[in-house]
């Protein structure tokens, strides 16, 4: 399995998006996978299908290894999104839906670790807050909620479901993560995981 770092660097590599009118010259006996119609049409769904794939051990040991070596959360966030972009998950404008809940997602499974986090690249530098995404931008406010959430281990409650919450409890420790623990981004380490009400990833009624 391919680490983060390594995904991202692939993303860098690929110049983001196909270009306005590639599919038109591709094959239409043999489109790509994310030229059909996607495996997941709500943020919901969507949602819950990222955090069991966080979670898979492979997964779950990379991602901590690079929040703790310092990879920008939004990074591994743009990585993984693109990755199940381009295996035909979701379409362009649910994937970019899903940043802050798979963000959000992260941030838990850092806070469980104790691990130190940084945001975005530049935030220690404090730079402007404000970030490219696939071609899209991200707003200042929903990268500073990110912020405050790595800072404080408070995650939105409808975000990590108490199903989630079970689960990330049963995660296993990891000993090799964890050595860059002294940072001034560093997390409580008893901060718990939850309450605020808002999230992009409300339940539907009665589920």
């Amino acid at each position: 399995m391919a680490t983060v770092e390594e995904e991202y660097k692939k993303i860098q590599m690929s110049g983001k998006r196909p270009i306005p009118g590639q599919s038109l010259t591709n094959d239409p006996e043999k489109p790509e996978l994310y030229e059909k119609a996607p495996e997941f049409v709500s943020v919901h769904a969507a949602s819950e299908y990222m955090f069991g794939k966080l979670i898979e051990p492979d997964a779950y040991t990379s991602i901590m290894e690079a929040v703790d070596e310092g990879v920008a959360i939004m990074d591994i966030t743009q990585s993984l999104l693109f990755v199940e972009f381009q295996e035909g998950k979701f379409n362009p404008d649910l994937m970019f839906m899903l940043v802050e809940p798979v963000a959000y997602m992260i941030i838990a499974l850092a806070e469980k670790l104790d691990l130190s986090m940084v945001i975005y690249r530049g935030e220690e530098e404090d730079e402007e807050a404000e970030q490219q995404f696939l071609g899209l931008t991200v707003a200042e406010d929903r990268l500073k909620k990110l912020q405050k959430a790595g800072q404080t281990g408070r995650v939105p409650a409808s975000v990590i479901t108490p199903k989630m919450a079970e689960q990330i409890e049963e995660l296993p420790e990891l000993p090799e993560v964890g050595t860059n623990k002294q940072s001034l981004l560093g997390s409580p380490a008893d901060a718990p995981v939850s309450t605020s009400p808002e999230s992009l990833m409300a339940p539907p009624q009665g589920a």
